[in-house]
């Protein structure tokens, strides 16, 4: 089988000439949906790249980002439970849950030594999965961690996100609009932000072996520089880069992450 052969429930899919496949497998009650983005023929034996999203939103702000990761090695972009393309689940879904439902995939679908790649709440979600089980991975990638201990109240974030929506592209802010008021639903919003600012990520880092790279737009106003620095500190392997660009910069400058990303995992 080569990396362009469909799987067992995959569906083929295109957008703007890109060739990607989709599944959406069930772990006991909770589904995730799948994006695969086959690998380019010139990479074959690269290792795998796993995007993780953040709170309210897809994984299809990592649509830009996963198409330049494709000329590098095959690309899987992740629906957490209750996201994007994924069911509501019928329970409450910690970050440790989404974690280990994300560990029970990359097990079963024999994804070795990826380079787990989290942005905002998805950094609290790659960070538990290697803390929890450290064989997964030796490579950690870390956009935007959440969340600066100080601002752990609903009031402080929804401003930083207001500050931040004018810095992002008008497509970006589409996708999260969307995302936030249709695919992930305010209730469910609400029930997982308690999970978001209750997780002490700091309190891992510490613990985590797997050489990680800790990257923030330089105009991003929810996680600030200092906090983004700490979290590099923190990580005993941990390396820290500015990148010009808003919250969502992956979506902003898609070259540049991919480049970053690309050189970090070799």
């Amino acid at each position: 089988m080569t990396m362009n052969d469909l799987r067992t429930g995959e569906r083929r899919r295109h957008r703007h000439g890109v060739t990607y496949y989709s599944s959406r497998p069930l772990y006991d009650d909770l589904a995730v949906a799948i994006r695969r983005f086959p690998g380019s023929i010139d990479s074959p034996g690269r290792r795998p790249f796993v995007l993780v999203h953040g709170i309210g939103v897809s994984s299809r702000y990592f649509h830009p980002l996963a198409e330049q990761l494709a000329k590098s090695g095959e690309v899987f972009l992740i629906d957490l439970a209750g996201y994007g393309s994924a069911p509501d689940p019928k329970r409450d879904v910690s970050i440790a849950l989404h974690a280990k439902v994300l560990g029970t995939f990359l097990q079963q679908a024999g994804i070795v030594n990826p380079v787990l790649v989290g942005h905002s709440m998805g950094t609290q979600v790659v960070s538990q999965l290697v803390f929890d089980s450290p064989e997964v991975t030796d490579r950690l990638v870390l956009i935007a961690p959440t969340v600066n201990p100080p601002d752990r109240r609903f009031s402080t974030e929804a401003m930083a996100l207001l500050r931040d929506i004018p810095r992002e592209s008008l497509r970006s802010n589409l996708i999260v609009l969307t995302d936030y008021l249709v695919r992930c639903g305010i209730p469910y919003f609400f029930a997982q932000f308690k999970h978001l600012v209750g997780d002490h990520m700091e309190d891992r880092l510490p613990e985590i072996e797997a050489r990680t790279l800790v990257l923030r737009g330089d105009r991003d106003p929810i996680v600030p520089r200092p906090w983004a620095e700490r979290v590099a500190e923190l990580l005993p392997h941990g390396t820290y880069a500015d990148v010009a660009g808003p919250h969502i910069v992956m979506h902003s400058d898609p070259v540049r992450i991919a480049s970053l990303i690309t050189e970090h995992s070799e």
